[in-house]
């Protein structure tokens, strides 16, 4: 536990962090992908296979999402225990065995968990299903324990995983990774967002440093009504995800983010600065799963000047399609 005074310093330090930042956005960062002529996707589909909230299948501390848009799936992230994607897909009707690519936000159990046995099991019907997996530079990187253990499951799960016959792609920038769908690779980051322990630590080429998770990475798909955001964790910050999404594809409005923001503990100043800076890219639907907190996806609702129709808590089983906005299943509607 911190102490009230260490907690009333960190506050302090990104309330002063934060005045520097509101005036304006920046300058929108080099995205690296050159966008002079990007497609444009007209059909998406998104479906939740792992988060907290469930009234189908089961709910735990993760996530995993089925992105479709009709010429492509893909899933992104692969839930906390190894069976809870594969059950839940299994109940909600979802055949993943077409599916032959998934991507990794970063690191964390909850989101790498089901991978193997993902692997393993649906190649028994197609041996290509998920042989491809997209990271960020950094999600091998070792995080050592106190005790002289390793913290980081990719390592081993590196090893398994290429035994299968699959291989990573291994990011270390932003790439379009089919016509419409852009990874951003690990993002900038420019502003104070600081939504992950303080107590862990990562061994970089520079060395043992604070583990601000790195290679956090985030799916952006580009639509004919604007971009969808599918995030895992958003360690990197959703504003600075935003802005450095910007900096590919300027002037189109968010037209709707999915996933975990990791605000559940953020204090109601760092919600409500948020919920501004996502009200200035044009944020119109918002599905916050995971860690991004119940009474957070309330407050960022409130201050968005969204309805309960178009800002929900993500549940097992709910989509969003393009066209036809959000279906948030029973408990979340």
């Amino acid at each position: 536990m911190h102490s009230s005074t260490t907690t009333l310093a960190r506050l302090v330090t990104f309330l002063v962090l934060v005045c520097f930042a509101q005036a304006t956005l920046p300058t929108p960062v080099s995205s690296g992908v050159d966008v002079t002529a990007p497609a444009k996707l007209s059909k998406v589909k998104k479906t939740i296979l792992s988060t907290m909230l469930a009234d189908n299948g089961v709910g735990e501390w993760g996530f995993s999402a089925l992105i479709d848009t009709g010429d492509h799936r893909i899933l992104v992230d692969t839930g906390a225990r190894p069976q809870t994607v594969l059950q839940n897909a299994r109940e909600l009707g979802v055949d993943l065995a077409s599916v032959k690519e998934v991507v990794l936000t970063h690191n964390h159990s909850d989101h790498v968990g089901g991978l193997m046995t993902l692997r393993q099991e649906l190649m028994k019907t197609n041996p290509a299903a998920l042989s491809r997996a997209h990271v960020a530079k950094g999600i091998f990187y070792s995080r050592p324990t106190k005790t002289g253990g390793e913290d980081n499951e990719m390592i081993a799960i590196k090893k398994s995983y290429e035994a299968t016959g699959g291989a990573f792609i291994e990011h270390d920038t932003s790439a379009e990774i089919f016509p419409g769908a852009w990874l951003t690779g690990p993002v900038p980051r420019v502003f104070p967002e600081r939504n992950w322990s303080v107590t862990g630590q990562v061994r970089t080429p520079e060395g043992l440093v604070e583990d601000n998770i790195p290679e956090d990475q985030t799916l952006v798909l580009n639509t004919t009504q604007g971009l969808v955001v599918i995030t895992g964790c958003g360690h990197a910050g959703i504003v600075n995800i935003l802005t450095f999404s910007r900096g590919a594809f300027p002037n189109i409005p968010v037209h709707a983010i999915v996933g975990g923001l990791h605000l559940f503990a953020a204090t109601d100043t760092q919600v409500d600065w948020t919920a501004d800076k996502m009200k200035e890219f044009g944020t119109a639907n918002l599905i916050g799963a995971h860690c991004t907190g119940i009474e957070s996806v309330y407050r960022i609702r409130q201050r968005l000047g969204l309805s309960r129709h178009s800002a929900v808590v993500g549940a097992v089983g709910a989509t969003f399609v393009l066209g036809e906005g959000i279906h948030p299943g029973r408990l979340a509607q």
